[in-house]
């Protein structure tokens, strides 16, 4: 038997200033993204048997790590492998979007429309991999360390929607991020260029309903549906287009598209929600191929946990063809 820990290597838990990604992770959750191929129970058995300890002592799973904790655990070379055994991320060498905001938790960065927030599929190469990659390449995570954990995005953002997204570097900034998503407490601000005029706000509601089959959803008043909450104030009105502004309450999957084409102003060049003779019109005379559609501004709570960002906005101007548009 050969006891895995700090002081020797694959080292599970990097308990120094320079690696906080788990700290305020429980063991049980931290234990469970290292023996990627066990069972909850059966880790729970290790740590009652005494076969993982935390400091050289018996623990429960519940606890919280601190930097400087010992992880350690007794298995043989050939369990350990077995019960680690993870694909590494691919060795990715795409350009990094821009970054609008970096520092040791997050880092903001304006996606281009385009390009993937998350894979869709196993040869995919999309912003979770570009960040991991260009983190790898400054030194900041090594291949043990994410092990335990990944970072991650905190936002998605539809393929051909561009705009700002948060990445997580650290498991507290991940907790904290989808925290604040999940309470509404992030707020997040878009434009786009929708078909027809708006002239006044708007605050939409009802339910979002979604056909996984086809990959889209309907906005519905159905009471079993995922409440929605969409708040639009107009910029500027054209002959045929308006450009809006954005406040997204909730943030369901193609809300603000589904939204807008639901009261007749689709968003110009949405191909799945969209009107078509526009969006062919508009293809011909500005070479329209992707949703009008950009985050441009997120304001942070005052009272968070990650202090770099504690009542910031970061802020964006919207791709150049919105002017060119209109």
């Amino acid at each position: 038997m050969k006891a895995y820990s700090i002081r020797s290597k694959p080292c599970l838990y990097e308990g120094t200033d320079n690696n906080k990604t788990d700290e305020g992770r429980r063991l049980d959750k931290f234990l469970s993204a290292v023996l990627v191929n066990c069972a909850s129970s059966f880790i729970y058995r290790m740590l009652r048997k005494k076969n993982i300890v935390l400091n050289d002592r018996k623990a429960s799973g519940n606890e919280k790590l601190v930097t400087g904790d010992s992880v350690r655990l007794y298995f043989s070379d050939e369990s350990f492998d077995k019960f680690t055994r993870k694909d590494s991320p691919a060795d990715v060498h795409m350009k990094m979007p821009p970054i609008i905001y970096e520092d040791g938790d997050i880092i903001i960065i304006d996606k281009p429309a385009g390009m993937l927030s998350q894979k869709a599929a196993g040869d995919d190469i999309s912003v979770n991999e570009i960040c991991i990659s260009y983190m790898r390449d400054k030194g900041e995570l090594s291949e043990d360390a994410i092990n335990t954990f990944t970072p991650s995005i905190c936002n998605r953002l539809d393929r051909n929607t561009s705009g700002l997204m948060t990445f997580a570097k650290t498991y507290t900034a991940a907790r904290v991020l989808s925290e604040a998503f999940r309470r509404h407490d992030l707020q997040k601000y878009y434009e786009c260029i929708a078909v027809g005029r708006i002239e006044e706000d708007i605050i939409l509601g009802g339910t979002l309903i979604k056909d996984p089959v086809r990959n889209k959803v309907t906005i519905s008043d159905d009471e079993n549906g995922a409440a929605v909450r969409t708040i639009i104030h107009p910029i500027r009105n054209g002959k045929d287009l308006c450009r809006l502004q954005i406040l997204l309450i909730t943030g369901k999957t193609h809300q603000i598209r589904a939204h807008l084409a639901s009261i007749g102003h689709p968003i110009l060049g949405d191909m799945k929600y969209g009107n078509k003779e526009i969006n062919d019109q508009y293809r011909r005379s500005h070479g329209i191929r992707n949703q009008m559609l950009t985050c441009t501004r997120l304001i942070f709570p005052d009272d968070t946990e990650l202090s770099g960002i504690a009542g910031k906005t970061f802020e964006i101007q919207a791709p150049g063809t919105f002017e060119k548009v209109m």
